[in-house]
C-alpha cells in the first residue's frame, strides 16, 4: 500500500501542466497591459486638452459690467493662497453659494445663543434692553403675567363665555 501524498511524476515540474501556459506569455501580457494603460493616459490627456480649447473658444464674451473678470474661475489665483472664502467674497457678486454649510450653521446658532443668553441694548436711546431668556423666565415666574384691569361688572365675562340664547321665544 502506497501512502505517498505526492503523485509520481517523472518530469518534476510541479502540479500543473507546462504546455497549457508559459511564463513568457504572462510576462508579455502584463507588459502589454502596462503599455496600454500608459498610452490610454496620454490619449485621454490630449482629448481633454482639445475639449478645453473648444470650450474656451465657445465661451460667450464677458459682460462689460464685470470689473474683476477671472480667466479661469476653476482655480484659485495665487494671491489668495488657499483662502477660498476670501477669493469668493472678493471675486463673485452676491448671492454666493454656501461653501461650508456646517460652519455657517454653527455661526448662526452661536449668534442666536448669544442673543438669548446675554444682556444688551436693543435701542439705547429708548432705553430698551435685552435680558437672557432664563432671567426673563425667572422674572415672569416671580411677578406673573400682566393682566388688564377689569372694567364693568363681573358678570359680563361669564356671560360672554357661554353661547347666546335665542331671545325670541314663541308663547
Amino acid at each position: 500500500m502506497n501512502h505517498d501524498t505526492h503523485s509520481a511524476k517523472s518530469n518534476a515540474h510541479g502540479d500543473f501542466e507546462r504546455k497549457d501556459i508559459s511564463m513568457n506569455g504572462v510576462v508579455v501580457f502584463l507588459i502589454g497591459l502596462a503599455a496600454m494603460i500608459v498610452i490610454s493616459y496620454f490619449v485621454v490627456d490630449v482629448f481633454y486638452h482639445v475639449l478645453e480649447k473648444h470650450f474656451e473658444a465657445e465661451q460667450a464674451p464677458i459682460s462689460p459690467l464685470v470689473t474683476n473678470a477671472q480667466r479661469d474661475t476653476r482655480r484659485i489665483p495665487p494671491q489668495y493662497g488657499q483662502d477660498y472664502a476670501k477669493y469668493l467674497q472678493e471675486s463673485f457678486p452676491a448671492p454666493q453659494l454656501e461653501t461650508d454649510e456646517r460652519t455657517q450653521l454653527n455661526e448662526v446658532r452661536r449668534r442666536e445663543e448669544d442673543i438669548l443668553s446675554t444682556y444688551d441694548y436693543v435701542d439705547k436711546n429708548a432705553g430698551t434692553v435685552r435680558i437672557p431668556i432664563d432671567r426673563a423666565m425667572d422674572l415672569l415666574a416671580q411677578k406673573g403675567l400682566p393682566v388688564l384691569p377689569k372694567t364693568g361688572d363681573a358678570a359680563a365675562p361669564s356671560a360672554k363665555s357661554q353661547p347666546e340664547q335665542n331671545k325670541e321665544t314663541k308663547p
